[in-house]
């Protein structure tokens, strides 16, 4: 990876495009420390050092957001409101017939889904900005502006309400212009990058728990911590092997003779990967576990020895906590299910052994048609499970973690898994633009 940086910045091409990457994310950065106004910052502390750490959908956001969404600031919503909207496109692609002719339709059809998605992105932000400023003002967060003497404004609770929901629209729609020009200019996919940083962002935060862990002085905490060190470096290395593993489905294509000259005979391979889906099952999942624990905080606690239907509501709700068993294990199950959900969606065996038919290949043997199907669909079924298995235990080792050892860390095991995927794809794209600019063509 070292060896690719260094290479691509003696070529002047990838410098400036690394250079200006670096330059959307120090934009980024800034704009996630930029307060937006008329809220308490003392009272918003608080409420977030609870609300975040219970595996509610505030924690959920606060992920995607590299922590800014607990601490209000302009780009508090981050990548949350676009990544929503890809998902419901893409859903939507598959069950509407206008829209998967869309997606067939080349480069232009892209560009039309692409501006549905930003427009879709838009409202799910204003959504998510005013529910986001109705549940500050429930948490008594809020510092209403002064009368500000205009006749359409005469509430100042008015004018803050805009203004917050302005700035956290505001906010979402930069990250979507920023993401863009790293597409355009930069290197990598832009969005992924920006969720890239803001999860780095949270290193010297882990960093300093761990440091405050050690100074306590206990004995435990000093044999934890140096494990905690390895354990993480073997997260990472086993989180590079399974991204890089693939089956191999072996295609032998058949000879023909075309006037004087014979065609085909070779042989290729078919590469499917293990982690198919990359993180999205576990963002599903996360999405979906996290409603419960959102409704425990309209529930009113009934207190010790009390009975009814809050009490039911609120003992069955508590089973969702993040760090309950019970939480976990539907979690593990879920990751599961969304895992093979998103392959199903991707990978169509039926079409994959027509393509293979009409171009005279075929599995080494597999009869064509019908037996080839149903061999891809067994060897993408048995890859799918063993990818989701890695999603699922990457996904709960720091739940378990965190109930035995009691240890709260800032990044857990999905950020690493967002952080590896996304410097192997960037390391990938820089290698693929390296290979383009030092090919030697056909005159020379």
């Amino acid at each position: 990876m070292f060896k690719t940086l260094r290479n691509a910045w003696s070529i002047p091409d990838l410098r400036r495009k690394l250079l200006y990457t670096l330059l959307i994310i120090i934009i980024y950065r800034i704009g996630g420390a930029i307060p937006v106004p008329y809220i308490n910052r003392e009272a918003l502390q608080v409420w977030a050092d609870t609300a975040t750490s219970s595996g509610n959908f505030f924690s959920y956001l606060n992920v995607l957001s590299g922590g800014t969404f607990s601490q209000a600031t302009i780009l508090a919503l981050s990548i949350g409101p676009f990544i929503n909207a890809q998902i419901i496109i893409q859903l939507l692609t598959y069950a509407l017939p206008p829209l998967e002719r869309m997606a067939k339709e080349g480069m232009e059809g892209r560009k039309r889904l692409n501006k549905i998605t930003k427009y879709t992105a838009l409202f799910i932000a204003l959504f998510q900005s005013w529910a986001y400023y109705l549940t500050l003002k429930k948490q008594n967060v809020l510092v209403y502006a002064p009368n500000t003497g205009y006749e359409n404004f005469s509430k100042s609770k008015m004018f803050s309400e805009i203004i917050i929901i302005a700035c956290f629209t505001a906010g979402a729609s930069l990250i979507i212009w920023l993401g863009d020009r790293i597409n355009e200019k930069g290197i990598g996919n832009g969005i992924s990058m920006i969720l890239f940083a803001g999860i780095v962002a949270r290193g010297p935060q882990a960093v300093v728990g761990l440091i405050t862990y050690m100074l306590t002085g206990e004995v435990r905490y000093l044999i934890m911590v140096p494990l905690i060190l390895i354990f993480f470096i073997a997260m990472i290395a086993f989180i590079v092997f399974m991204n890089n593993a693939e089956r191999r489905i072996h295609i032998q294509y058949a000879k023909r003779v075309v006037g004087n000259k014979m065609y085909g005979g070779q042989s290729s391979y078919i590469p499917v990967k293990i982690c198919m889906s990359g993180v999205l099952p576990i963002i599903f999942a996360m999405a979906f576990m996290s409603i419960p624990s959102t409704l425990e905080l309209f529930i009113a606690d009934p207190g010790p020895g009390q009975t009814g239907i809050k009490w039911f509501y609120h003992g069955l709700l508590h089973v969702f906590n993040m760090n309950h068993p019970v939480y976990a294990i539907l979690y593990f199950l879920l990751i599961i299910g969304f895992n093979y959900f998103y392959v199903a969606m991707q990978y169509n065996p039926v079409e994959i052994a027509n393509n293979l038919r009409q171009s005279n290949g075929a599995i080494q043997g597999i009869r064509p048609g019908k037996p080839t199907s149903d061999f891809l669909q067994r060897v993408i079924s048995k890859i799918t499970l063993v990818g989701a298995f890695f999603l699922g235990l990457i996904a709960i080792i720091p739940i378990f973690f965190a109930r035995i050892t009691g240890m709260q860390l800032a990044i857990g095991g999905t950020s690493i898994l967002i952080v590896v995927s996304v410097a192997l794809e960037t390391v990938r794209t820089m290698e693929s633009q390296m290979m383009m600019r030092h090919h030697k063509g056909f005159l020379e």
